[in-house]
C-alpha cells in the first residue's frame, strides 16, 4: 500500500490523536529543533499500519495486537510503502503479519500486527505478502 505523506495528513493525524506537539504542526519549531520540516506521530503511523492489514483481511478483521518501531521520519512529500509477510497462524483464527514502511529514508516503521480474521482452524488463509 502507498501512502502520500502530505503535510495534511501529518498534523490531522496529530491532532485527531491529541498529540500537540509542535514538531507535528509548527514547521519553524520542528527545524528549531533540528528537523528539517514537520514529521508524522506514532499515533498516526500506528492507525496507518492497522489501516493496511484490516483492508488486506477484509471487514471481518480485528486487529488484536499493533507492536511496532518507528524508524526514519515521515516528512511532508514522502511516499511510505507498506508491506507486510504472513508469519503465523493461530489455531484460534488469527494470523500474525510482520510488516515494513519504507520510505526515501529508509524504514520508517517495522512491526508485528496481530488479527483475527473470522475463521476456525481448518480454514486456509492466503501466506505471504500481505
Amino acid at each position: 500500500m502507498e501512502i502520500e505523506v502530505t503535510r495534511t495528513l501529518i498534523v490531522a493525524g496529530a491532532v485527531a490523536s491529541r498529540d500537540y506537539q509542535d514538531v507535528h504542526h509548527d514547521a519553524d519549531a520542528a527545524r528549531e529543533k533540528g528537523s528539517p520540516d514537520v514529521f508524522m506521530n506514532i499515533l498516526t503511523t500506528n492507525g496507518l499500519v492497522g489501516r493496511y492489514v484490516t483492508d488486506y483481511f477484509g471487514p471481518s478483521a480485528v486487529l488484536r495486537r499493533v507492536a511496532i518501531r518507528l524508524g526514519a521520519p515521515n516528512y511532508p512529500g514522502d511516499t511510505m510503502v507498506l508491506s507486510g509477510t504472513v508469519t503465523a497462524l493461530g489455531e484460534d483464527g488469527t494470523v500474525e503479519v510482520s510488516v515494513v514502511g519504507a520510505n526515501r529514508l529508509g524504514r520508517h516503521v517495522t512491526g508485528t500486527v496481530t488479527v483475527s480474521v473470522g475463521v476456525s482452524a481448518d480454514v486456509t488463509v492466503p501466506e505471504g505478502s500481505a
